[in-house]
């Protein structure tokens, strides 16, 4: 049975389908970003937390991977994370998810509380934030 193996090649090999909404619409991904842009929100607005950026370009690859899974091209994906509209969205659903738990800009101790309470849950947003005290 040759076949099987030549299959299972072509299978690999086959191009991944073509992505079937915009991939500013794919829920995982924009979720995924959410908690970015909440993690940086927090470190900017908290002195005692700091950014992992290692973790965040770690996750930043795998989410990367998952849209090229999903069908999305190279430059769909180079084009949605550098479109300074669809970071501008980005930052204000976190301004949003953030207000929404009582830290608005000025509000320092608000953005620590949220930041240490998503690193005591575990929370993607937590993995991402470093306790500097």
């Amino acid at each position: 049975m040759k076949t099987l193996p030549l299959i299972a090649a072509l299978m690999i090999a086959a191009p991944a389908p073509a992505a079937d909404m915009p991939i500013n619409k794919e829920p995982h991904i924009n979720h995924i970003l959410l908690q970015g842009f909440i993690g940086d929100a927090i470190a900017d607005n908290c002195p005692a937390l700091e950014p992992r950026k290692l973790r965040a370009l770690g996750e930043l690859n795998k989410l990367r991977s998952y849209a090229l899974e999903k069908g999305y091209t190279t430059a769909q994906v180079r084009a949605f994370v550098t479109d300074k509209t669809e970071k501008a969205r980005g930052k204000a659903e976190a301004a949003a998810w953030l207000k929404d738990r009582g830290a608005e800009p000025g509000k320092t101790d608000a953005y620590c509380r949220i930041g240490r309470e998503e690193i005591a849950k575990e929370s993607l947003i937590g993995y991402l934030l470093r306790d500097t005290e």
